[in-house]
C-alpha cells in the first residue's frame, strides 16, 4: 500500500503549471461578459420590457407574464449568440449545494428543428421535490415541486448552458431552499428599515442589505487527495499526525503565492469575473496550503448567489490544475480551519450606509439608531444566530485559535464601546433644540471609524468601521442561512423600535428625545453581549456564564433554537418561516449532522479493520521473524529488546483499536434505530463520536512505531506540500 503513497508524491513533484491567459488585457473589458445584466437587457429588450424587469430588480415588483415572454426571447437570443445550447433553473436546495437540470433550446418540428424558449419555461420548472431534503414536507409519492425565476439575480452562462437563478418551493407552497427565506427576510428588513429611516430622511424609499463574503479554502494535490479514503469520502483527514513543521512559524500567512496556486487563482478568477463575481482580493492564509479570496460588496441576494457559484467554479477549475479544493471547515487537525466571514451592512436608495456615522448630530443619531438596534437584535436572538452557523463541520472549528467561540458576543472597539457607555449614563436634555445634541458630555461620533476600531478575530460578530462582520460562518456553508436569520431579527427589532418610539411621539415627546430614550434603554438592556476581550480565554467562558450568555458547543443542541416558541414568534412576525417550514429545517439539519458523522464513523471503521490493523500486524510479523532469526543465531535478548518492546506495544494498540472500533460500530447501530432526529443526532455526537479521539490516538501511536509502512497515514507535510 505504501507504493500508492510514493506514486502520489512522485505525481506531485512532476506537475507542470498550465498556461493561463486572461480574456483581455483589462478586467473591465471582460467583467460580466457571461451575464445577462442590465446593459445587455437594454440591448436585447424593448423599452417597456426593460423598464418592467428593471423595476422588478430595483423595487421588487413582480414581472408580468407577457413580459416574461419578451425576456425569455431576449435571453435566448443572447445565450445563442454566446454559443449556449441548453438552459437550466439554477437553485439552492437544502443540501447546501446548488442544483440544476439542463434542457435543450432545440425542439424538433415537422420540417426540421428550431431553438425555442418560452416565458413559461423561464418563469417556472418542475423538479422532483421529494428527492431533495424537505424535513417531511413532501412524501416520496408526493414528488411535485416548482422552481420559479428570481429576476433580482441575473442569468449567466456556464459552459454552453444558460443558468437562471430560481427559488424552489413545494407543491403546497413551502420553501424547500435557502433563497425563499432569504428574500422574505430581505423584504422584511427593507420595510422595517425604511419606516425607521424616515424619522431622519423622507427621501429614503428602499433599504438593501449588502454583503461581502471572504472565502477561505485549502488546496491539496489530486493524487494525494485520491489516495486518502478519509479525505475523499469525508472532506477531512480522520487519521494522520502533524508534520514537525506546520504553521507554528506563521510564515505562510500573506507570503509569496506558490506558482501552481497563482496559476489556479488566475484561472478561476478569470471565470468568476466573466460571470460578474467582483473578486478583489487573494492571499495566503495562516495554515500551510490555505488561501483566501474576497469580492467587493454586493446586494446580499446576489452576493450569496455569487458565493455559491464561486465554490462551484473553484472546484471545477481546481481539477484542471490537478488540485482538490477543500472547503471543509477543519480538513486537518492541529492547523487552522477555514471560515467564510460575512461582512454585512444596510444601504439606502440614496446611497447612505446606515452603519456609517455622518458629519452632523442628526446623521450620528441615525447611525446610532441602526447600530444599537442591530446590537439589541443579536442580544435578543443570539441563540438563533448560533443555530444558523451550526454544522458538524463547524463544530470542529468554532473556538479554535482561528475561529470565534460558540458564545455569541459583539465587539465594537474601545471608542464606540465608550460612546455607548456614556450614552447609557448620560442625561437626556428635553429642553435642547432638535438640531443640537440632546445629551450632555458626549462628543460627536467621528465620520470615519475604520482606523479608530481595532479588530478582534475572537469575536463572532464584530463592528469593523461601517459594517458588522459575522466571522463564525463555516467555509462550506451557504451564507443564506445565517444572513436570513440576521436580517429577519434586525427587521423584527426595528419594527419593535418604531412601535416604542411612536408611543412616545403620541405622548408629545420630541422626535429626537423619543429616539434617544429608547436607544438609551436598548444600550443598557443589551450591554451583556458586548465584549472587548479575548474570546478564547477561560475568563471569558466564566464571565459569559455570569452574564447568562449561552455557550452551546454542539450542533444538535444549538438547533433547538429554530423550534422554540420565541423563534416561532419572530418567524411569524417577519413572515419568513411558517411553523411547518421551521420544524422541517430543524429536521433536515439534524439529519445532515448525524449522516455526516455516520459516514465518518463508517470510514474510520473500514480503515481500521481493512488497512490499519492488517498493516500493523504485517509489520509486527516482520519484527517477530527478525527476533526469531536473532535468537536462532544465538544472540542474547538484550540485542533485540527494542524489537520486543515494539512488538508488545503494537499488540496493545492493535487490541485497543479493535475493541473500541467494535464498540463504536455497536453504538452506531443503536443510534441508527432511534426515531427522534434530535435524540439520534445527540447519540451520534455524544456516543459514537466519543470513540473517534481514543481510536485516533492509538492509531497515531501505531504510526510512530510503524512509520512509513502504515497507510493511509502520511504526515501532514505531504498533504500540505505545494510549491
Amino acid at each position: 500500500m505504501s507504493n500508492i503513497r510514493f506514486q502520489a508524491l512522485q505525481a506531485v513533484l512532476t506537475r507542470t503549471i498550465p498556461e493561463v491567459k486572461a480574456p483581455a488585457a483589462k478586467i473591465s473589458e471582460y467583467f460580466g461578459s457571461n451575464v445577462f445584466d442590465k446593459k445587455k437587457m437594454k440591448e436585447y429588450l424593448s423599452r417597456e420590457a426593460f423598464e418592467s424587469i428593471a423595476n422588478s430588480i430595483d423595487m421588487g415588483e413582480p414581472v408580468e407574464r407577457d413580459m416574461a415572454d419578451q425576456v425569455a426571447s431576449a435571453m435566448k437570443a443572447w445565450a445563442l449568440s454566446k454559443g449556449a445550447t441548453h438552459y437550466t433553473h439554477w437553485f439552492q436546495p437544502l443540501t447546501g449545494t446548488t442544483a440544476e437540470k439542463h434542457d435543450a433550446f432545440f425542439e424538433p418540428t415537422s420540417d426540421g428543428a428550431i431553438e425555442k424558449f418560452s416565458g413559461d419555461a423561464l418563469a417556472q420548472q418542475e423538479p422532483d421535490a421529494s428527492s431533495f431534503p424537505n424535513g417531511g414536507i413532501r412524501n416520496t409519492f408526493e414528488a411535485r415541486g416548482y422552481t420559479a425565476w428570481d429576476p433580482s439575480s441575473p442569468a449567466f452562462i456556464m459552459g454552453r448552458t444558460l443558468c437562471i437563478p430560481t427559488v424552489f418551493v413545494s407543491y403546497t407552497g413551502e420553501a424547500l431552499d435557502y433563497k425563499v427565506p432569504l428574500l422574505k427576510a430581505l423584504n422584511a428588513l427593507d420595510k422595517a428599515a425604511v419606516d425607521v429611516a424616515q424619522y431622519f430622511d423622507k427621501s429614503i424609499e428602499k433599504v438593501n442589505a449588502s454583503l461581502g463574503i471572504e472565502q477561505e479554502y485549502f488546496l491539496v494535490d489530486l493524487a494525494l487527495f485520491n489516495a486518502r479514503p478519509d479525505l475523499y469520502l469525508t472532506g477531512r483527514t480522520l487519521f494522520g499526525h502533524m508534520s514537525a513543521k506546520n504553521q507554528q512559524l506563521e510564515d505562510h500567512y500573506f507570503g509569496s503565492i506558490p506558482s501552481r496556486v497563482y496559476a489556479f487563482m488566475q484561472d478561476f478568477e478569470n471565470e468568476a469575473l466573466q460571470l460578474g463575481i467582483p473578486l478583489k482580493t487573494r492571499h495566503n492564509e495562516v495554515a500551510p496550503s490555505q488561501f483566501e479570496c474576497a469580492p467587493v460588496y454586493e446586494e446580499i441576494n446576489l452576493a450569496i448567489d455569487h458565493n455559491q457559484l464561486l465554490m462551484d467554479i473553484m472546484d471545477r477549475v481546481g481539477k484542471r490544475h490537478n488540485f482538490k479544493v477543500l472547503l471543509h471547515e477543519k480538513p486537518y487537525a492541529g492547523v487552522n480551519g477555514s471560515g467564510k466571514h460575512n461582512n454585512w451592512s444596510m444601504i439606502t436608495n440614496t446611497g447612505k450606509n446606515l452603519l456609517s456615522p455622518g458629519k452632523t448630530p442628526k446623521s450620528n443619531l441615525m447611525f446610532l439608531t441602526f447600530f444599537v438596534n442591530t446590537i439589541k437584535a443579536v442580544y435578543e436572538h443570539a441563540d438563533l444566530l448560533r443555530a444558523s452557523i451550526a454544522s458538524v463541520n463547524n463544530d470542529h472549528r468554532l473556538g479554535a485559535n482561528e475561529a470565534p467561540p460558540a458564545i455569541i458576543s459583539i465587539f465594537l472597539g474601545s471608542q464606540l464601546n465608550d460612546v455607548l457607555d456614556e450614552i447609557e449614563t448620560s442625561r437626556i436634555s428635553k429642553k435642547a433644540k432638535e438640531e443640537a445634541l440632546l445629551w450632555q458630555g458626549i462628543p460627536k461620533i467621528p465620520q470615519i471609524l475604520q482606523d479608530n476600531t481595532d479588530r478582534n478575530r475572537t469575536s463572532p460578530f464584530a463592528f469593523t468601521g461601517n459594517k458588522f462582520e459575522l466571522r463564525a460562518v463555516g467555509s462550506s456553508a451557504n451564507s443564506a442561512n445565517p444572513m436570513t436569520i440576521l436580517n429577519l431579527i434586525v427587521a423584527d427589532q426595528l419594527k419593535k423600535f418604531k412601535v416604542e418610539v411612536d408611543k412616545l411621539l403620541k405622548k408629545g415627546e420630541k422626535k429626537d428625545v423619543a429616539l434617544l430614550t429608547i436607544i438609551k434603554r436598548y444600550i443598557k438592556e443589551s450591554k451583556s453581549i458586548r465584549f472587548e476581550g479575548n474570546g478564547y480565554s477561560d475568563e471569558w467562558q466564566q464571565l459569559a456564564e455570569e452574564r447568562n450568555l449561552a455557550n452551546i458547543k454542539t450542533t444538535p443542541k444549538a438547533l433547538d433554537a429554530l423550534i422554540s416558541e420565541k423563534a416561532e414568534t419572530v418567524f411569524e412576525s417577519t413572515g419568513v418561516f411558517t411553523r411547518r417550514e421551521a420544524h422541517a429545517r430543524h429536521e433536515v439539519l439534524l439529519d445532515d449532522f448525524y449522516k455526516k458523522l455516520q459516514i465518518e464513523a463508517r470510514v474510520m471503521g473500514e480503515l481500521v479493520n481493512n488497512v490499519i490493523i492488517p498493516a500493523a500486524i504485517n509489520y509486527q510479523t516482520k519484527l517477530v521473524e527478525n527476533v526469531r532469526g536473532l535468537k536462532d543465531i544465538g544472540l542474547k535478548e538484550d540485542v533485540y529488546a527494542a524489537q520486543m518492546d515494539i512488538i508488545r506495544k503494537l499488540a496493545e494498540h492493535i487490541n485497543f483499536i479493535k475493541t473500541n472500533n467494535d464498540e463504536m460500530v455497536d453504538e452506531r447501530r443503536k443510534a441508527n434505530v432511534i426515531e427522534d432526529a434530535r435524540d439520534r443526532a445527540i447519540a451520534y455526537d455524544e456516543k459514537v463520536k466519543a470513540y473517534f479521539d481514543p481510536i485516533r490516538y492509538h492509531v497515531d501511536k501505531l504510526e510512530q512505531l510503524v512509520d512509513d509502512a502504515l497507510w493511509p497515514l502520511p504526515k501532514f507535510r505531504e498533504l500540505l506540500f505545494i510549491k
